[in-house]
């Protein structure tokens, strides 16, 4: 409290002398102590980013006339931005380090093959047919399921199919763009190469044996496959009947950390009529409903959430989950900043 007080009477910008503060800009000068509450608050960071609702069912009409407006010819990649105005709806992100894109692929369209220094990943929203190749790598997509495409890999979208594929994109681009670091390659169209990471990793506990030499690469498994993610929540929910939080992580299945570098991502269970409270922890965190129905408690905001609904949380932010479904389960994915809080050594778990 001794801190904060010292703070709180610290000399304001106007107490200097026009002249001296002329004198500072001119060597490209500024005084710490008239800033220094803003940059360093007390108790709790200042935090721009507003809890905020997106309905599928707002977003899809918008997104589908996107398709009609703008061929892909002339888009590259046909994206809705879902950005927070905490943060200006200029700088499209949802959080400082997390960016959402809710994305349109039409039957027949091809998003050709780029490479960029964010990592992405892509959760499918709906449709089927599509497939992205990842360095080589087809992966098809279907409903739920969780696509890699990392930092500096070639990468493409392809439809084949009849109907509308639409998924979530989620990228570390913010930080990645305020390091001075992002930037993207065209290319060619890939050749697609014999072998699948999600095949080669598909049961958890059994890795295939390196009698030779393994791969090298960075991210063995790009696709996670929902129907293994789904099985695996509910054989977790059967076997531990009394587990508060039926979560799982998604992470490289030969090093088991996170699958990428800066944003963790989750698939959570919700048993009927359950409600859970999130432990209050530093870093951002979006919610999307895969199946189901759910009521988010963020601040002093109440969203409900329906299939294919986003949300967001600040850092620092209790918050509380219910499944509004009194006979079946629902489902959520999460994306957060924790792995960056981790290396920068500011991750915090407050209860």
């Amino acid at each position: 409290m001794q801190d904060s007080g010292r703070l709180d009477h610290l000399g304001r910008l106007e107490d200097l002398p026009q002249d001296y503060r002329d004198d500072l800009t001119k060597l490209n000068l500024v005084p710490l102590w008239p800033s220094l509450r803003a940059a360093l608050p007390a108790g709790i960071p200042t935090r721009n980013t507003r809890p905020i609702h997106w309905p599928y069912a707002t977003l899809r009409p918008v997104l589908m006339k996107a398709g009609d407006l703008t061929p892909m010819e002339k888009a590259e990649r046909r994206v809705l931005v879902l950005a927070n105005p905490g943060h200006g709806l200029e700088n499209m992100k949802v959080s400082p380090a997390m960016y959402l894109g809710m994305q349109l692929l039409l039957p027949g369209e091809c998003a050709p093959s780029h490479r960029h220094t964010p990592n992405a990943v892509r959760m499918v929203v709906e449709g089927d047919g599509a497939y992205t190749i990842v360095d080589g790598e087809k992966c098809p997509m279907n409903r739920g399921d969780l696509i890699l495409t990392p930092t500096g890999l070639w990468h493409e979208h392809q439809h084949t199919g009849d109907q509308a594929v639409v998924w979530l994109d989620v990228l570390d681009l913010p930080i990645i763009y305020y390091a001075e670091t992002s930037y993207g390659i065209e290319g060619q169209s890939q050749e697609v190469k014999v072998g699948r990471g999600d095949q080669i990793y598909a049961r958890g506990g059994m890795l295939p044996t390196p009698v030779f030499a393994r791969s090298g690469k960075a991210y063995p498994m790009l696709r996670y496959p929902w129907v293994a993610a789904r099985a695996s929540l509910l054989a977790l929910a059967e076997d531990q009947p009394g587990l508060e939080a039926v979560q799982i992580t998604y992470v490289n299945p030969e090093t088991g950390q996170d699958v990428q570098n800066n944003l963790g991502f989750y698939a959570l269970m919700l048993r009927p009529n359950q409600t859970l409270c999130l432990p209050v922890r530093s870093p951002a965190c979006v919610f999307h409903v895969i199946e189901g129905n759910v009521e988010a408690v963020i601040e002093q905001n109440t969203f409900t959430l329906a299939e294919a609904d986003t949300c967001c949380a600040p850092g620092y932010t209790g918050v509380t989950l219910r499944n509004r479904l009194a006979d079946q389960p629902s489902f959520v994915f999460l994306a957060d900043e924790s792995p960056l809080h981790r290396k920068l050594g500011v991750f915090e778990h407050r209860g």
